[in-house]
């Protein structure tokens, strides 16, 4: 339904301190007929960190081409097996030892991508611009953020945390310089001031305060959203009261989180909104990027599931064990059983938010149609601290039917995990001769 008011892409509503962007609507169509690409809704790049490596023998399928029934770890992504795309053979050799002896943690994540070795360090660190920020420095200036990080766990940057490599290492992806890391924001509280609040730092007396007489960040943009409401058709009317509906849910959810927090242990100061169980955390941080991409707050993510060489616990799955040192498990069934419920349990979480992005639609696509989410880890196997053929899929199609999806590609062993960023650069608009340790570009990507 053509509606009756014609809306730039980059619209607001505004209220107190509030800035909320709108998602696709048809009222935006011309505006979106006048972009790069007519006609068509922006391409996202995300990249999904797990650490530790992967229980390979649970992850890897035994074929190329097209998809058949998927091993147990990427089990969850049986119904959205044809949006999917496995690659073997890809390889960090920069995250190897070479000539700097034990650290493959913190080397796995320094390097995963920036496509460099990181230097030995604690003081003086130094790693690669990453490949995000390159594509940031393009395309951020069309959105109000170049880029977004994220993580659940642990926002140390300094320090030893693997054999002498700093913990800005292993608790960051994205770098905007060789030596300036970007810390990714763990707090959901924190992510959605950030997406729309007004940009002023709260100490916790005055966050305090806030929070005792909190209203919705909806009801500060009330008498925008009523006249834009009035203005639209009956179709983008709906589109607006769902997309408004979620971010309400967000409100309720962080608020939630924050209440319970304070009941499991109210003699201990926590992190505000920070839940305690891990989906639930995943949940509220990917639906907030979600609401990101959306409204095209951005278009460039990394997330870090969980710092890298993390001894986290998972008893909501009944693991009381660390993860990493689960990851040694010397062939010992027991714990690679535990690895692997873990990973699994990882895999679901990330599978939900793949049926999420693909059940918004973006015209005649879905917000999962223009997204490029690479789902990975800096090592294969945990155990043996591998560094080749990395556990890598990509979610969704990348605009245009770009990945074309529901396949397996084996490369050349040794083909540099470079060369898919290389590509995916690329595809963002930011295209660049070399990247990292690349040898070219990665093909066989569009074909069906």
């Amino acid at each position: 339904m053509m509606t009756r008011k014609a809306l730039p892409r980059r619209t607001f509503l505004r209220g107190m301190g509030a800035a909320i962007g709108l998602p696709v609507l048809d009222a935006m169509a011309p505006a979106l007929a006048s972009s790069t690409i007519p006609g068509k809704a922006p391409v996202r790049m995300a990249f999904v960190y797990v650490p530790n490596g992967i229980d390979m023998r649970n992850w890897n399928v035994g074929y190329e081409g097209k998809l058949g029934e998927l091993p147990r770890i990427l089990k969850p992504l049986e119904p959205f097996k044809q949006d999917i795309t496995l690659l073997g053979n890809l390889t960090h050799n920069n995250g190897r030892a070479l000539l700097d002896g034990p650290g493959d943690h913190g080397r796995c994540c320094g390097a995963y991508l920036t496509g460099v070795q990181p230097r030995k360090t604690m003081v003086d660190i130094k790693a690669g611009i990453s490949c995000d920020q390159i594509v940031a420095n393009q395309v951020g200036a069309q959105t109000r953020f170049p880029s977004l990080e994220a993580g659940l766990e642990d926002a140390r940057q300094a320090g030893d945390c693997d054999s002498g490599y700093s913990c800005a290492y292993t608790n960051n992806l994205a770098w905007r310089s060789e030596t300036q890391p970007l810390p990714p924001i763990l707090n959901p509280r924190a992510m959605f001031e950030r997406l729309f609040g007004n940009g002023v730092a709260l100490s916790p007396e005055a966050r305090a305060r806030q929070n005792k007489f909190r209203r919705s960040i909806l009801d500060f943009v009330t008498e925008d959203t009523r006249k834009l409401q009035s203005a639209l058709g009956s179709t983008d009317k709906r589109k607006l009261e769902e997309y408004l509906s979620s971010i309400r849910e967000i409100e309720r959810q962080i608020d939630k989180a924050e209440k319970d927090n304070t009941q499991v242990d109210p003699k201990m100061a926590k992190p505000y909104g920070v839940p305690a169980d891990f989906a639930e955390h995943f949940k509220l941080m990917t639906d907030m990027i979600t609401v990101a991409f959306q409204a095209d707050l951005t278009r460039v993510l990394t997330f870090l599931v969980t710092r890298e060489g993390t001894s986290r616990a998972y008893r909501e799955i009944g693991i009381a064990d660390g993860h990493h040192p689960l990851t040694h498990h010397r062939n010992e069934p027991e714990m690679m059983e535990k690895v692997c419920q873990i990973n699994t349990y990882h895999m679901k979480q990330f599978a939900a938010w793949v049926e999420k992005l693909k059940s918004i639609k973006e015209g005649d696509s879905t917000i999962l149609d223009n997204s490029m989410i690479v789902y990975g880890a800096g090592l294969a196997d945990g155990n043996r601290h591998s560094h080749e053929d990395l556990p890598t899929l990509i979610a969704g199609h990348g605009g245009d039917n770009f990945i074309k999806g529901g396949r397996r590609f084996v490369y050349r062993k040794e083909t540099p995990m470079s060369n898919l960023f290389l590509t995916m650069m690329d595809r963002m608009g930011a295209r660049a001769d070399h990247f990292g340790d690349s040898t070219g570009r990665l093909d066989g990507l569009d074909l069906g």
